[in-house]
């Protein structure tokens, strides 16, 4: 079984695979190469392992985050 967590894209760069999301607070980098940009800051995406792999509406993310006791 694998553990997603929502993230919201803070910036991009581009031509850069990664981007700065962040969740529950904390920013990272995170690799978006597998999803079609382009990438707007405040969408969210599902991260595992360091990569986005698939766009989230705000409200399916709030629900996801609600579940782990973190906001959006």
């Amino acid at each position: 079984m694998c553990l997603g967590i929502p993230g919201r894209i803070v910036s991009t760069d581009p031509g850069n695979d990664l981007g700065r999301v962040e969740v529950a607070g904390v920013v990272r980098e995170i690799n978006l190469s597998l999803l079609d940009g382009p990438f707007v800051p405040g969408e969210y995406i599902l991260i595992h392992s360091g990569f986005a792999l698939e766009r989230m509406t705000a409200e399916r993310a709030a629900d996801a985050l609600a579940f782990f006791g973190a906001e959006p």
